[in-house]
């Protein structure tokens, strides 16, 4: 008699997050937010960050993935042959606009009171605690709501108060139909980071407005309904490079109802963000209003894009938190050669290098993020501390984001490399963090710049070290180690921007990040009562700081408090 087929597989067999929560399947986000957010603030917000996780986990995502296979559309003329440059949106895409704009306000909180019931403008660790859990589900939509939060904040800081009283309440408002989102268009084909090769120029008209020419070669939503926009005020022959450069912001409807004189001439086909549009804008004579002092542009400018830098940051750390998340799931519950994956060793070990880099960015961005805070209420020394973590942040989460999305992918297997996981889509968005707002070697150089200009590496010093004493010790071997390390990593900093060594620009901004998570977790773990983040402190020294042999096998003994993290239910 011929043996039976074989039963197919159990669908069992192949591990599925959806329909998780994603904030209470994350075991440290409440203690750590307990540190980090006041406790009237955190008992209010509880329930947002529940909701929020269950979106996040299901509705939101597959909102996501059809947004994703989705992309918007541009209309370059209407049907009677007139100039129309709409931008056509997914409906999914639609929905989770108002979700984020309207439903949480995440573009308003820090701007006005009200926002979720809270009668206060929201700190920065309130904002980017609930975005670190929107991007685990849609990373494209993340860019405007940063780009709309960055221009409310640069036009409170640097606009005239006439302009700022007209258009602050479109732009904190959190009716999808009242709301104008927010953008910025600084990047130009002959420019790109250099930005004292901007060609785009600004002439002065009688009503105090200036008319805008020239072409922004790639603007991320790029029908919002303002823009900032960096262009030449002056002579470039009197005033060379970035002296004659101002900011300008751009209104998309001109006061009289009119289209303003600006065209997108054709959407970008992106490796990743496919949900949200980004465009090609021509500038005909169109109208903007000056922002700030005339021909210091960038410096204005340079405060929207530190807030998007920050951001960036905080993208990446959701986008590694949610990959972690997976691929947990996926270890936790998958079973191969008899074992569950979570049970073999090198799995383990694979694992545990995502962990420490998910949670270094959760910790820079908190710290980056209450001193963020501490700097727009007191100054000080705290301007300089979050003057140089903003660029830790955006570079070394960023690029360490590609890394464990990818890895992620790899724990899932085959199932990972489809596109009706999340995986492809996460690896994909991945990539973007270290481009967008200056590439890796433009933001490490930021670092340098900032030491030698700014002089900000005291202040780091100061912080790192105020940490480290307040927080849960070194043991044995590993005390010496760390304080040899750290003092290493600041002076190869503090020689790298003295001595013009530029080519060390990544290496000394990796070692200061390194250091400062490290002390942070050190910290955490004292005033959480969480022993697994001192544990993660012991794996940032001795795998990303301190030296270490590659063909040297090690002795590193497994640590129980780690089991927390790695064990779900």
């Amino acid at each position: 008699m011929d043996a039976s087929p074989a039963a197919p597989a159990a669908a069992d067999a192949i591990p599925d997050a959806r329909g998780l929560n994603l904030h209470r399947a994350d075991p440290m986000a409440g203690p750590l937010l307990g540190l980090y957010l006041p406790a009237p603030l955190l008992a209010h917000l509880e329930p947002h960050l529940d909701r929020l996780g269950e979106l996040a986990g299901g509705p939101l995502d597959e909102l996501a993935q059809i947004a994703d296979r989705n992309p918007p559309t541009l209309s370059v003329r209407d049907r009677r042959g007139r100039d129309a440059s709409r931008v056509h949106k997914h409906p999914a895409y639609v929905t989770m606009e108002r979700i984020a704009f309207c439903e949480f306000g995440l573009a308003a909180m820090s701007h006005r009171p009200g926002v979720l019931g809270w009668p206060e403008p929201m700190p920065p660790a309130a904002k980017y605690a609930l975005t670190y859990l929107l991007v685990q589900a849609e990373f494209g939509l993340c860019c405007p709501v940063s780009m709309t939060d960055s221009l409310a904040r640069t036009l409170r800081r640097y606009g005239d108060p006439a302009l700022v009283e007209r258009v602050l309440p479109w732009v904190t408002a959190t009716d999808l139909d009242a709301l104008r989102q927010g953008a910025m268009f600084m990047t130009e084909q002959g420019a790109g980071s250099d930005v004292a090769g901007t060609a785009t120029t600004a002439s002065a008209r009688a009503d105090g407005t200036f008319a805008l020419w020239g072409d922004k070669w790639f603007c991320s939503n790029p029908d919002a309904g303002f823009a900032m926009v960096l262009a030449r005020s002056e002579p470039a022959d009197t005033h060379p490079g970035l002296k004659g450069v101002s900011l300008f912001l751009l209104p998309r409807v001109l006061p009289d109802g009119t289209a303003n004189a600006y065209r997108i001439l054709r959407l970008k086909d992106k490796l990743g963000t496919r949900s949200m549009a980004s465009g090609e804008i021509r500038l005909e004579g169109a109208s903007a209003w000056l922002v700030g002092e005339r021909g210091r542009g960038f410096q204005q400018m340079a405060d929207m894009v530190n807030n998007s830098r920050l951001s960036n940051g905080v993208r990446a750390a959701g986008l590694m938190r949610r990959a972690l998340t997976e691929a947990l799931h996926v270890a936790n519950h998958r079973v191969a050669f008899g074992r569950r994956l979570v049970d073999l060793p090198l799995m383990r070990r694979q694992l545990l290098k995502m962990t420490v880099r998910t949670e270094q960015a959760r910790s820079m961005m908190l710290q980056t993020a209450r001193a963020l805070e501490q700097a727009d209420r007191e100054a000080g020394g705290y301007a300089a501390l979050a003057r140089i973590l903003t660029p830790l942040v955006k570079f070394r989460a960023c690029r360490d984001a590609r890394a464990v999305t990818g890895d992620a992918m790899e724990v899932r297997g085959g199932c990972g490399y489809i596109e009706e996981w999340s995986d492809a889509r996460l690896l994909r968005d991945a990539h973007l963090g270290s481009i967008w707002e200056g590439t890796s070697n433009v933001v490490a150089l930021d670092v340098l710049r900032a030491i030698r200009r700014d002089r900000v590496l005291p202040a780091l010093r100061a912080q790192v070290d105020a940490l480290l004493a307040d927080g849960e010790p070194a043991q044995g071997e590993d005390a010496l180690l760390q304080a040899r390390a750290i003092e290493r990593a600041f002076a190869l900093a503090q020689r790298a921007a003295d001595d013009g060594l530029d080519h060390l620009a990544r290496q000394a901004a990796s070692g200061l990040y390194h250091a400062t998570t490290l002390a942070a977790m050190r910290w955490e773990a004292r005033h959480a009562g969480l022993p697994a983040r001192a544990a993660l402190a012991v794996l940032v020294l001795r795998h990303r700081l301190a030296p270490r042999d590659p063909l040297e096998p090690g002795d590193d003994a497994p640590d129980r408090s780690l089991d927390a993290l790695l064990l779900t239910d």
